[in-house]
């Protein structure tokens, strides 16, 4: 759904990584393509692989710096007539990837110089070589990034995609590129946690690019190589990451190096820390049991796999146990504050060996 009055594009569907590289392989050589979504989700890195995938260079233009003679070139006088030279950087001789990155955020002039460089592949006089390529991208006004406006001229020429997260796609990724093994075993346990929608106030938050980024500095720090100060840990990672996630990490490093596994306390091999020194890392343990829940147990009772049946039968006996410890904790792993429920089937259940808890969570 677009509404003309700013830039809130959200199409009906979203895509992942795999699915997007899928939709440019087919569509982009034949009509221009413009990818939607928020900032640091990955989509210039896309579309440089692309780029490499299909055997072509890429030249990246930023919206944002452009003026309209960046685009048409300037004139130059030829006896008793003028014409426009495009620039070096789009005169090219072989075929190549046009990026244009964030079109939404150029003027209403620069948008207009792009007419017919995206409808025609054309600059004045000078067309790109046939088997171009042009991709532009950008960001929401719901993302609180600079966009303007983009004209329906403009829009009309190019076919819109919205790019969406996907972690075990972006785990793939991180694994292939080394990134910091904090950051991905903490994705892995907490894959909620890789993208968060950009706050109405100026403060870090969690993107693929933000993790990425946090990986990068605690390398450079030596973090897991040799001894970092807590306090240090905690620095970096509320400078990268949303607050409420650098907490939960900053509690999962702390359990690094003792046996408070979720998986081994879900396999019965271990039990929850109980120690108030601990109970940071109690927490986390708690939001992580629950994200599992959410995400491994079926809406539809009858569709239950073995995995799912013995989570199902773990859950409430651990739930007990949490509740022994703390019952604030507890409640919290089957509230339904944050918008995302346990499924209904669990839940009857839970009221049913659990009542009390079930009561005073909801």
């Amino acid at each position: 759904m677009m509404y003309r009055k700013g830039i809130y594009m959200n199409l009906p569907l979203s895509v992942t990584q795999e699915e997007l590289s899928e939709v440019l392989l087919n569509v982009a050589p034949i009509r221009p393509v413009y990818i939607w979504g928020a900032p640091g989700i990955g989509k210039s890195a896309l579309v440089e692989q692309f780029a490499e995938n299909v055997g072509l260079p890429c030249v990246s233009l930023l919206g944002s710096q452009l003026a309209p003679e960046d685009i048409i070139g300037i004139p130059q006088v030829k006896g008793e007539t003028s014409e426009f030279l495009p620039p070096k950087m789009i005169a090219r001789k072989e075929p190549y990837v046009l990026f244009l990155d964030e079109l939404n955020a150029c003027s209403q002039e620069v948008q207009k110089a792009f007419y017919s460089l995206i409808y025609e592949k054309r600059v004045g006089e000078y067309h790109l070589p046939e088997g171009s390529i042009i991709i532009g991208a950008g960001n929401r006004m719901q993302d609180g990034a600079i966009v303007k406006t983009m004209s329906s001229a403009l829009l009309n020429r190019m076919f819109h995609v919205q790019m969406k997260v996907d972690a075990t796609q972006w785990l793939t990724w991180a694994y292939q590129n080394d990134i910091h093994s904090w950051v991905t075993d903490y994705i892995t346990q907490r894959p909620d946690h890789l993208f968060s929608e950009p706050p109405k106030t100026e403060e870090p938050y969690s993107t693929p690019r933000s993790w990425h980024m946090l990986s990068d500095i605690l390398k450079e720090y030596g973090v897991g190589k040799k001894k970092v100060e807590e306090t240090v840990v905690r620095m970096l990672a509320y400078g990268c990451v949303s607050a409420s996630h650098a907490g939960v990490f900053v509690a999962y490093t702390k359990q690094l190096g003792n046996k408070h596994l979720l998986n081994d306390i879900i396999k019965g091999i271990e039990k929850f820390p109980s120690k108030p020194q601990e109970r940071d890392v109690l927490y986390f343990l708690a939001q992580s049991f629950r994200a599992k829940l959410i995400h491994e147990l079926p809406v539809n009772k009858q569709k239950m796999n073995q995995e799912a049946q013995y989570l199902a039968h773990r859950a409430k006996a651990l739930l007990k146990e949490l509740s022994a410890i703390n019952y604030e904790i507890a409640q919290m792993v089957v509230s339904s504050e944050d918008g995302e429920t346990l499924p209904d089937w669990f839940m009857v259940e839970i009221v049913r060996d659990l009542p009390r808890l079930a009561k005073l969570a909801g």
